[in-house]
C-alpha cells in the first residue's frame, strides 16, 4: 500500500525541521514555500530557515540554562536546523551564533538534496485541499493574511498577535576601536575560549541621559489602525519602549555596564553600555544586542550614532518592526499538535505560541516525527514532561501553566519543568560549605538539566 505523502506549508525553522525529521522516518514531503513568489515584511531572501539576527540560538549552556538543554535534545534527536547552526557557529561568548547567510543556505541545501523532499515555490491561501490528508502549517509569525483568515474561520477565534521587533546591523569597519573595545561580560569564554566576543560602546551619565531624550522623542513608526491595540512581547520589545518606561530601565537591560571594563578608561566606570554581537563568519557585519526598534529609519541613524564609538557607523540593515501572528493552542490543539476541529492538520513553530526559533524549530521536530510516524501506522507518544522538549508543547497544548483565558507566547525556561527532586540537588559545595542563593538555584538547574537529557535518551530509544 502505497503511504500517504506529508503535506508542509511555511519553509522557516519550523516547516524546515518538520520535513527533515519525516524525511529521516521515510515519509514523502511536499514543502511549500511562498517566499520566491510572494515575500514578508522581514525576510530579505526566499533561503529556506533564513534568520533575521545571529544569535538567534541564545545560550548554549546545557547544564544550567533551559535552552541549551533544548539544544542538546534537539542535537540527540537528530535536528536539522541545530546541527546545521553548530556547523556555521560564530563567536557569541556562550551563546550559539551563526552566520546568518551560511546557515540558510546549508539548511536549504540539504532539503533541497533530500530524494525524500520536494519544495514547492507558492503560496497556500486557503485551508489545504480535502485530499492533502496530513497537513502540517509551520507558516510562523508572518502567516499570510488570507491563511490566517481561513484558520480564524475553522477555529472561530480571534487572532492573537503581537509585534516583533528586529534590530540594527553595523558595517565593522564603521566602528571606532579607539573608542569601542572588545570584550565579553565579565571575561566569560565561549564555546572556542573567546573572551572578548563582543564590542562594546561605553556611555557616561550625560550621553545616556541624552541618549534617553532622543530615543523617546525620535520620530517612530505609525500603525494601522487595526494595530493599535496588539501588545508586544515582552522579551522583545522596542528600545524605546523600554526607555518609556523608566530612564533606568535599559540601564538594567540591554545596556547594563556590569561586567565590562573600559581599557581606554579603566578607573572610570561607564554609566551605561551598548554591546554589538557578530553576526556573520567574516565579522565585517555586527549586530546591536537588544535594539530592536520601531523608529524610522532616518531616527534610527541620527540617533545610534550619538553611542560613543558609533558617531561614524554604517548600516547594512536598519531596525524594522512587524506584527507577529499565533493562535490560542491550549483551546486549539491536541496533544500531538493536531487542530482539534480538523485533526488532519498539525500546527508547527511559532504560530503555537512558542517564541524564538529555536522553539519554533523544537515544535517542527515534534510536529514531524508526529505526523511521520501516524503516517506509518505506528503511535508516538509526546516527550516527557520532564524534557525540555516535552515542557514545551505542554505548555502550548494545556498544560498545567498554559490557559486559553491568558495565553501568550513562551520562550523555553526551567520555570516550564517540573521542579527537580530534592535528592538530586547539591546542597554543598566541595568544600562542604551548604549552598545558597545564586549558587543553589544552580545546584536546582544542573538537577533538572541532568534530568531532562536523561528522559530524553529514554522516550529516543522507545521512538527512533
Amino acid at each position: 500500500m502505497t503511504m500517504k505523502q506529508l503535506h508542509i506549508i511555511g519553509g522557516g525553522m519550523a516547516g524546515s525541521e518538520a520535513a527533515w525529521q519525516a524525511a529521516q522516518a521515510g515519509v514523502q514531503v511536499v514543502l511549500h514555500e511562498m517566499r520566491g513568489v510572494r515575500g514578508t515584511d522581514a525576510h530579505q531572501t526566499d533561503q529556506l530557515a533564513e534568520l533575521v539576527c545571529s544569535n538567534s540560538f541564545r545560550s548554549d549552556d546545557s547544564q544550567t540554562n533551559a535552552v541549551g538543554v533544548l539544544h542538546e535534545e534537539m542535537r540527540r534527536s537528530g535536528g536539522l536546523i541545530i546541527n546545521t547552526a553548530d556547523k556555521h557557529q560564530v563567536p557569541a561568548g556562550s551563546a550559539l551564533a551563526v552566520d546568518r547567510e551560511a546557515f540558510a543556505g546549508a539548511v536549504t541545501a540539504a532539503l533541497e538534496q533530500h530524494p525524500l523532499i520536494t519544495i514547492k515555490r507558492e503560496e497556500i491561501t486557503g485551508l489545504p485541499p480535502s485530499d492533502w490528508d496530513s497537513v502540517i502549517i509551520a507558516t510562523g509569525p508572518l502567516t499570510s493574511v488570507e491563511l490566517a483568515e481561513a484558520i480564524r474561520r475553522e477555529t472561530g477565534e480571534e487572532d492573537l498577535a503581537f509585534f516583533d521587533a528586529i534590530a540594527p546591523i553595523v558595517h565593522f569597519d564603521s566602528i571606532d576601536m579607539d573608542k569601542a573595545w572588545r570584550q565579553s561580560r565579565y571575561d566569560k569564554p565561549g564555546p572556542h575560549g573567546d573572551t572578548a566576543a563582543y564590542i562594546n560602546c561605553g556611555m557616561d551619565e550625560a550621553q545616556y541621559n541624552q541618549f534617553i531624550d532622543a530615543l523617546i522623542d525620535g520620530d517612530k513608526t505609525e500603525f494601522r489602525d487595526w494595530e493599535k491595540n496588539t501588545p508586544y512581547f515582552e522579551g522583545c520589545l522596542p528600545i524605546e519602549v523600554m526607555a518609556e518606561r523608566g530612564r533606568e530601565t535599559l540601564r538594567f537591560g540591554p545596556m547594563k555596564p556590569i561586567g565590562l571594563t573600559n581599557p581606554f578608561q579603566p578607573d572610570v566606570k561607564c554609566h551605561a553600555i551598548v554591546q554589538l554581537r557578530q553576526d556573520n563568519a567574516l565579522g565585517s557585519l555586527w549586530n546591536m544586542v537588544g535594539f530592536q526598534t520601531k523608529l524610522k529609519y532616518g531616527a534610527q541613524a541620527e540617533i545610534f550614532r550619538m553611542i560613543p564609538g558609533l558617531q561614524n557607523a554604517e548600516f547594512a540593515r536598519l531596525g524594522g518592526i512587524h506584527r507577529n501572528t499565533f493562535i490560542n493552542s491550549p483551546k486549539l490543539l491536541d496533544a500531538e499538535l493536531r487542530l482539534k476541529s480538523m485533526p488532519r492538520l498539525r500546527f508547527a513553530g511559532q504560530i503555537t505560541g512558542v517564541e524564538g526559533y529555536v522553539e519554533s524549530a523544537a515544535m517542527g521536530l515534534l510536529a514531524g516525527r508526529f505526523a511521520a510516524a501516524e503516517l506509518r501506522g505506528e503511535t508516538v507518544t509526546p516527550p516527557p514532561e520532564n524534557t525540555a522538549l516535552g515542557a514545551l508543547i505542554r505548555h502550548i497544548t494545556g498544560g498545567h501553566l498554559a490557559e486559553g483565558k491568558t495565553f501568550q507566547p513562551m520562550n523555553i525556561n526551567f520555570g516550564l519543568f517540573p521542579p527537580a527532586n530534592p535528592d538530586d540537588v547539591q546542597t554543598r559545595d566541595e568544600h562542604g560549605k551548604r549552598l545558597r542563593g545564586k549558587d543553589k538555584g544552580r545546584a536546582k538547574k544542573r538537577a533538572q538539566a541532568a534530568r531532562a537529557l536523561s528522559d530524553l535518551d529514554a522516550w529516543l530509544a522507545t521512538t527512533n
